[in-house]
C-alpha cells in the first residue's frame, strides 16, 4: 500500500477504492441477491424436505400401527369364524346323533312289534295245529272205541250216567 500511495498517488488509490467499492455494489445489487435467494430457497427446500421426511416417518408409524390393528382384528375374527365352525359342527354331529337314536328307537320299536305280530301267529298257528292233532287223536280213538258194538254200547251207557239230567 505504501508502494502505490508513495509511487502513484492518492489518486490511483481512489479509483481503484472506488471501483472497488463499485464492484461490490454492483454484486450486491445483482449477484448476492440471486445467490443469497438461491441458498435460502435451497435451505427452504430442505428445511421443508426435512418436514416430509418426518411427516412420512410419523405416518409410517400410524400406518404400521394401523396394519397391527387390522392385523389384530383379523386374527380375533379368524378366530371366531373357527370357534363359529367348531360350535356349528358340534351342533350338527349333536343332532346328527339325536335324529341316528330316534331312528334307531323307531327300528327297535317296529322290530318288536313285528317280532310281537311273529310270535302271536306262531302261538295260533301252533294252537291251530295242536287242536287239528287233537282231534285226529281223538278221532282215531274214538273210531277205534266205537269199531267194536259192545264198547259203543258201554260208551253211551257210561255218559248217560255221567251226565245230570236237571
Amino acid at each position: 500500500m505504501e508502494k502505490l500511495i508513495n509511487e502513484f498517488s492518492f489518486g490511483l488509490f481512489f479509483w481503484q477504492l472506488l471501483l472497488f467499492c463499485l464492484l461490490l455494489f454492483l454484486l450486491k445489487k445483482y449477484a448476492w441477491k440471486p445467490i443469497l435467494n438461491a441458498v435460502n430457497d435451497r435451505e427452504e427446500g430442505i428445511k421443508n424436505a426435512l418436514d416430509s421426511a418426518e411427516k412420512a416417518k410419523l405416518e409410517m408409524q400410524n400406518l404400521q400401527a394401523d396394519n397391527q390393528k387390522l392385523l389384530q382384528e383379523a386374527r380375533v375374527e379368524r378366530e371366531a369364524m373357527l370357534k363359529e365352525a367348531r360350535d356349528i359342527k358340534n351342533k350338527m354331529i349333536e343332532d346328527a346323533k339325536d335324529e341316528a337314536r330316534v331312528e334307531a328307537g323307531k327300528l327297535v320299536a317296529q322290530a318288536k312289534a313285528s317280532i310281537e305280530t311273529e310270535k302271536k301267529a306262531a302261538i295260533s298257528d301252533l294252537k291251530s295245529q295242536v287242536a287239528n292233532l287233537s282231534i285226529e287223536i281223538a278221532e282215531k280213538v274214538v273210531r277205534e272205541e266205537l269199531s267194536n258194538k259192545d264198547k259203543q254200547i258201554k260208551l253211551v251207557e257210561s255218559m248217560l250216567g255221567e251226565a245230570t239230567l236237571n
